[in-house]
């Protein structure tokens, strides 16, 4: 049993209408304008010089930009504040979809570039370490100023997380492809470049795993790491006036906006109000839970108990 909202003042503004991932797209469109151009260089540069590493870092340059493009994609879609009756929380998960969609992608990508490795290893192929030192070191430069762009974003939205590490990761394997240009100018060691090629396969695997594991997490509406539900508990059941707490549920909708429902049994004497008011003030202080639903039920009452999921 709830109380009517509107007779006694409760505010139901969630604080939603910006999300965390829109108030970087600006930031999102400059990295995607850089990662094109510079996904073209490394992909010509590779034809050129016959470099897998190179290739492996215009791979994982595509894999950014299609990610991003997601991201963007995702973000436009969920903040259109359309909601239709069949869609009660909108399109806020398309975020969470996009990140899953990436860490897959970026999954496949890593094996292709170590298996392709595995095969120049076999049949070693000659590699023009000039020309491919410069591409990379030009990548390496679009890579920092992506990573500064998105610098801010990375601790509020999920998908702009992501793309931060991929940047990030793009610079090191940048790195990567320089230094296997200075080994193969001066040693003309030629199998450096699928070795190196193979490192940054292998290296976007972990990053992939984190990454899709944090978006399986919030689409199987698992609790979310930093919060303690049992701490929820005992602090709902600490309000004035609550007996018991029960059916207590938290978890993530999307980037920057987690939930909480739960049933407040009170003393039949109790405020109704003041105890809802009191209760929803304990989860937007202490756990910054600003959307809440909770049904509060007199101790006389029964049946709303009965759930055991």
């Amino acid at each position: 049993m709830t109380s009517p909202a509107d007779a006694h003042g409760h505010g139901h503004s969630h604080g939603v209408s910006v999300r965390a991932g829109a108030r970087h797209t600006g930031r999102l469109w400059a990295v995607v304008a850089i990662l094109a151009v510079f996904l073209v260089v490394e992909a010509v540069g590779a034809l050129v010089t016959n470099s897998l590493s190179l290739l492996s870092d215009a791979g994982h340059m595509l894999t950014d930009l299609v990610g991003i493009g997601m991201a963007l994609a995702a973000i436009h879609v969920a903040n259109r504040r359309v909601q239709r009756s069949h869609r009660t929380f909108g399109l806020y998960r398309l975020e969470i979809l996009a990140a899953l969609a990436n860490a897959v992608l970026l999954f496949a990508v890593g094996l292709y570039v170590v298996w392709e490795a595995i095969d120049r290893l076999q049949h070693p192929e000659s590699v023009r370490s000039g020309e491919m030192l410069v591409i990379a070191i030009a990548g390496a430069i679009a890579n920092v100023v992506c990573f500064l762009l998105l610098r801010e974003g990375a601790n509020e939205s999920l998908n702009v997380r992501g793309a931060y590490l991929e940047v990030l990761a793009d610079l090191l394997t940048s790195v990567g492809v320089i230094i296997a240009a200075l080994v193969i100018a001066f040693t003309n060691w030629e199998w450096v470049d699928p070795i190196i090629g193979a490192g940054i396969g292998l290296f976007i695997f972990p990053r992939t795993w984190k990454l899709g594991a944090q978006a399986i997490r919030v689409l199987v509406e698992a609790a979310p790491p930093h919060l303690d539900v049992d701490a929820v508990r005992v602090d709902l059941a600490a309000v004035e006036g609550v007996v018991n707490v029960h059916d207590l549920h938290v978890w993530t909708l999307t980037s920057e906006m987690d939930m909480a429902s739960a049933h407040l049994v009170v003393a039949d004497e109790s405020d109704l109000h003041a105890v809802l008011d009191r209760a929803r003030e304990v989860l937007r202080v202490n756990y910054h839970i600003d959307h809440s639903t909770l049904q509060v039920e007199p101790a006389s009452h029964t049946g709303c108990d009965d759930v055991d999921w």
